[in-house]
């Protein structure tokens, strides 16, 4: 596949003049429960640039999961500014987002999210099938996207029959299809074991390094969080720390 994007070798961080894959500038997000409003975001302010590799981290409570579906077009703010691929968010209606999450955004979530009854294949064919390609070329760049993450023996299997690294390739497989400006993974090694979560992460990096796909990671693990070039530290809906961590 062609990136959009060409960056240098791995670990190259993009310049400043670095086009912004999402921007939040003072996002705030909460919900109300009868009388009760919970604020789960207070005002969150960063820029992810395009071709970026970046850590959200937070403990359980701290709001990082509901910035994790606000980057990835899932819900809206409450208010603030939100742009994805340079496009305010609030306003496109509810197809515009779909569509926008389609082709912008690929997702790795942490309970892989595959359909049982279906092939590995056609799995990783979904998104294409809503963007209205073609059956054949559905399949040939599922197939060619699950060759690039060392399934290509694995195209007719289902996640039943697939250890649960495998699974997560498949998911990995799934969100790159679309050649998307921006990976969001959700916790993708909390349901690994050491040697599946570090292949995972080899990939994601692949990605990030040498297709130019700006990654974003949400995790509560440092040791996760810090393979990554920034962390994002988020604790009671602010950012509690934003740094660029060495390579």
């Amino acid at each position: 596949m062609t990136s959009r994007t060409s960056h240098a070798a791995r670990g190259s961080v993009p310049g400043p003049g670095a086009p912004a894959a999402i921007e939040a500038v003072d996002v705030r997000r909460s919900y109300s429960f009868g009388d009760t409003t919970v604020e789960a975001l207070r005002g969150v302010s960063f820029t992810v640039s395009e071709g970026e590799y970046a850590a959200i981290v937070g403990p359980s409570g701290s709001g990082k999961s509901t910035l994790m579906h606000l980057l990835g077009c899932l819900d809206r703010p409450t208010s603030g500014v939100l742009r994805v691929g340079g496009r305010d968010v609030a306003g496109l209606s509810d197809a515009e987002l779909a569509d926008l999450r389609n082709r912008e955004i690929g997702f790795v979530f942490q309970a892989f999210q595959l359909l049982p009854r279906s092939s590995a294949v056609e799995n990783v064919a979904l998104p294409l099938l809503y963007r209205g390609v073609g059956a054949g070329e559905r399949r040939e760049l599922a197939a060619e996207a699950l060759r690039s993450v060392n399934l290509g023996h694995r195209l007719t299997h289902r996640p039943t029959q697939m250890s649960g690294g495998e699974q997560q390739r498949v998911a990995i497989a799934r969100a790159l299809v679309g050649r998307p400006r921006i990976l969001l993974a959700d916790e993708p090694t909390g349901n690994l074991d050491s040697r599946n979560g570090a292949e995972v992460m080899r990939i994601l990096e692949e990605l990030n390094s040498e297709r130019g796909v700006a990654v974003v990671l949400v995790t509560h693990d440092d040791e996760v969080a810090g393979r990554a070039r920034r962390q994002v530290r988020v604790r009671d809906g602010l950012v509690e720390l934003d740094t660029a961590v060495a390579s």
